[in-house]
């Protein structure tokens, strides 16, 4: 009977000791997995090449040319004399401009420096009238001179264009770019009067605003000041108004771009 008792008292206490170290092992339970920490969201950066589209207008920057020539014949002895035209008339008559460009831009803190170069199709016509002057006939009589072909102001297709740029802006937002541009510019100057012909180089200036309004898209509005002062041929009559005429033309146009090398959305932190 002693002995039952005994042996009942073991096993509880046997049982409550193991219950008890038990309690003091390490927990055998899984860790509970790290918190999701997000990466942080990608720098903004205009370092990149890219191309796109453009589409505007265009008008002539000239009013009058001063530097025409026509042939006047004398009724009374048939004598020919090559004579300035009037200057009086002409008009800045325009048209539509469109093309693509391709660039590279490489940004430096607020600071954007790049090249661009562009490509332009126009339908941009100078307007301007045969204007011819009154000269009294050298050979008296009281007779004037008669005029043998158009003079004045004469009209000048601008058929195409492009230039080769350098750009430099300044991040007024780390989406927004305000910036200045110039180089070197060419076209294809079309007399309306003879039909000749010439590529002519020169100079242009100009500026802008893009804004970066989605990852690798960017909107643009540019404004250009050109100015074709060299090359041509020389006219048929040894008179250079014609295929020579220093031609000046402003540009507005609005266009496209996508950017091959963006790292993805703007982060204004990190601006």
């Amino acid at each position: 009977m002693k002995t039952g008792k005994i042996a009942a008292i073991v096993m509880i206490a046997t049982a409550v000791g193991g219950s008890a170290f038990a309690a003091d092992l390490p927990s055998r339970k899984a860790p509970p997995p790290p918190a999701y920490v997000p990466p942080p969201p990608p720098i903004m950066t205009w370092t990149g090449s890219y191309g796109g589209l453009n589409l505007g207008g265009g008008w002539s920057a000239n009013r009058a040319n001063p530097n025409n020539f026509a042939l006047y014949g004398s009724p009374v002895n048939g004598a020919t004399y090559l004579l300035p035209g009037n200057t009086k008339g002409g008009n800045s008559t325009g048209g539509v401009v469109g093309g693509g460009q391709v660039g590279y831009n490489y940004q430096i803190g607020s600071f954007v420096l790049g090249a661009e170069t562009d490509f332009q199709g126009t339908s941009m016509r100078s307007g301007g009238a045969a204007n011819t002057a009154l000269y009294p006939d050298p050979a008296g009589g009281g007779a004037f001179l008669v005029p043998l072909s158009p003079a004045g102001n004469r009209g000048i297709a601008l058929n195409w264009f492009g230039t080769v740029r350098g750009r430099a802006g300044l991040l007024v937002a780390p989406t927004l770019l305000v910036y200045g541009t110039g180089g070197f510019a060419y076209g294809n100057l079309q007399s309306q009067f003879t039909g000749a012909s010439s590529t002519r180089t020169g100079w242009t200036a100009g500026g802008g605003a893009e804004w970066m309004f989605m990852p690798n898209w960017s909107a643009k509005g540019e404004y250009l000041f050109t100015d074709l002062n060299s090359g041509g041929a020389q006219s048929a009559l040894a008179a250079t108004a014609t295929d020579r005429r220093h031609t000046q033309y402003n540009v507005v146009r609005a266009g496209v771009n996508y950017h091959f090398n963006l790292g993805g959305a703007p982060s204004l932190t990190s601006y």
